[in-house]
């Protein structure tokens, strides 16, 4: 029973993600990707959508069907991915490319701008506190878990610079974290959003859609969440190490370069790429 919010959310987004997509067209809201052609954008919010409309039926069965359709902690997952894709909405609508990583929006903000990356930083630092409080461990475990979740959304942010990338890079993640620790729970938890993701991928895969900041800060909350929700407190410090040195990195070099030198990840990043 746990696993219907993926399942209802991956069936509903049949319809509602190509959509969303197709009216973002339709409208005008379209960005130039990296080979200059023109794609539906932000096709981020599809997934939001799904997902919110699938509230519908599971809560209607959870609580008149007497049924325990969502996980423990499903609630405080769900406020932090809306909260940080409506951070990365406001950030595509208004934000500036002017300013890019962290160095750029601290710059625009110590000169008295107004900086939506430095918004969505903030933001997401003060929801990624909120929803993992009140979970019963040590201060130096909490502190942990917020700054994995934070950083994860903000690395795929970075990563999601060519089609279809981030939404692979958050499937290989999550299938590695299911086997290696034997336990589909937290799947379930982050499953109401899994099932639209999966339904974009070939739409980003195609260049028909671009997530923008509103779908790679969705995936990266589900990639942080499903890390903290998993993970030891030993895993975490790793992953978090990781994935530091990584956002570091992409700071100052350019990640898809470093893709691009390696076979093996070059070919996986390619796969099923139109």
């Amino acid at each position: 029973m746990q696993s219907l919010p993926f399942l209802v959310s991956l069936g509903l987004a049949v319809g509602i993600v190509p959509a969303a997509v197709q009216g973002l067209r339709s409208q005008g809201f379209v960005r130039q990707n990296y080979r200059g052609r023109e794609v539906a954008f932000p096709a981020g919010i599809g997934i939001v959508a799904a997902s919110l409309v699938a509230l519908i039926p599971l809560a209607l069965i959870d609580e008149l069907g007497d049924s325990n359709v969502f996980r423990p902690g499903t609630g405080p997952a769900l406020a932090y991915v809306l909260a940080v894709a409506f951070l990365g909405l406001l950030d595509d609508l208004v934000g500036s490319d002017q300013a890019r990583g962290w160095r750029g929006h601290a710059r625009a903000t110590l000169r008295g701008g107004f900086s939506t990356g430095a918004l969505k930083a903030a933001g997401s630092l003060g929801v990624a506190l909120f929803v993992l409080s009140g979970r019963g461990v040590s201060a130096g475990e909490y502190l942990l878990s917020v700054a994995l979740l934070v950083l994860a959304t903000n690395f795929f942010n970075l990563l999601d610079l060519r089609p279809g990338r981030s939404i692979k890079a958050l499937i290989l993640l999550g299938a590695g974290l299911t086997i290696g620790s034997n336990d589909v729970h937290p799947l379930w938890t982050v499953g109401l959003f899994a099932g639209p993701v999966l339904l974009l991928l070939p739409l980003d895969l195609r260049e028909r859609a671009m997530l923008g900041d509103t779908g790679s800060n969705v995936l990266g909350a589900i990639a942080g969440l499903w890390l903290v929700l998993t993970l030891s407190t030993l895993g975490q410090a790793i992953a978090l190490g990781l994935i530091a040195i990584a956002t570091v990195y992409g700071e100052f070099r350019s990640l898809s370069e470093l893709i691009e030198r390696a076979p093996i990840l070059r070919q996986l990043d390619s796969l099923g790429r139109a």
